[in-house]
């Protein structure tokens, strides 16, 4: 098993039982005890969980993981989204997508499509597109996050430049109550004016968001057409987000 899914596997298991043991995670992941232990100290340097003797237990911090990190979590449920997302725009429109990894599979769904426009702020997103043959490409620019996503009042002054058919935006948090939230404002700002500039706001967002309220609010639910998670989503969470209006697609 390679580094980053491996860390993955370490985190979602401190996640789930909120301690783990050396020698019970070398034996599941297949791997030595040497390499658990680094495995470890890494995943403590970043604060993501507390070395303890003989394992580690959760750091129950409200963080952000780093997105190498995030880009294997639930990754089958993300593909899902972003292919379903993608199924839903229109040849010859124009759409703006802010960062995650969640956008990414949107983006990856999008690569051969012809006729299309996007604008984005992850610096990702636009590796991923540049060059592509029918996709008119803008990467708009800012103060850049560990997210991948460049932020600030030069990216609002750009896009303030385009008028979106559709914004699809990620998030770190979704309630009927609080809205789309993140970790950091600036970044919230940003999303908020992907948001404004568009004709319908969609919102692509893993069951592991629904019922969570981050720091920051990006707006309140009220402005959001549409979301599009996955099958593991909390029926009582899709109800009330259907309840308050939202169109809820379940894939």
């Amino acid at each position: 098993m390679r580094k980053t899914p491996r860390l993955n596997a370490i985190l979602e298991r401190v996640n789930d039982t909120r301690s783990v043991d050396v020698s019970d995670l070398a034996g599941a992941l297949g791997v030595s005890e040497a390499t658990i232990r680094r495995d470890l100290q890494s995943l403590s340097r970043s604060g993501l969980l507390v070395r303890t003797h003989g394992g580690a237990v959760a750091n129950d911090r409200d963080g952000e993981l780093p997105t190498q990190i995030k880009a294997v979590r639930r990754h089958t449920e993300k593909g899902r989204i972003g292919l379903a997302a993608a199924a839903s725009i229109p040849d010859g429109a124009v759409i703006g997508m802010t960062g995650g990894t969640t956008m990414l599979e949107l983006a990856r769904a999008l690569a051969d499509r012809r006729n299309i426009a996007i604008v984005t702020n992850a610096v990702n997103i636009g590796a991923e597109l540049i060059g592509r043959p029918g996709v008119h490409l803008v990467v708009i620019g800012g103060v850049a996050r560990p997210s991948a996503e460049l932020v600030g009042p030069a990216a609002e002054a750009m896009l303030a430049n385009y008028h979106l058919d559709m914004a699809f935006i990620g998030v770190d948090g979704l309630t009927a109550e609080h809205g789309c939230t993140t970790y950091d404002e600036m970044e919230a700002q940003t999303d908020r004016a992907f948001l404004q500039r568009a004709s319908r706001a969609v919102v692509l967002a893993d069951h592991s968001k629904l019922g969570v309220v981050r720091f920051a609010q990006i707006t309140p639910l009220a402005s959001i057409d549409q979301v599009v998670t996955d099958r593991d989503a909390d029926p009582a969470q899709l109800a009330t987000l259907r309840a308050a209006g939202v169109h809820v697609d379940v894939v």
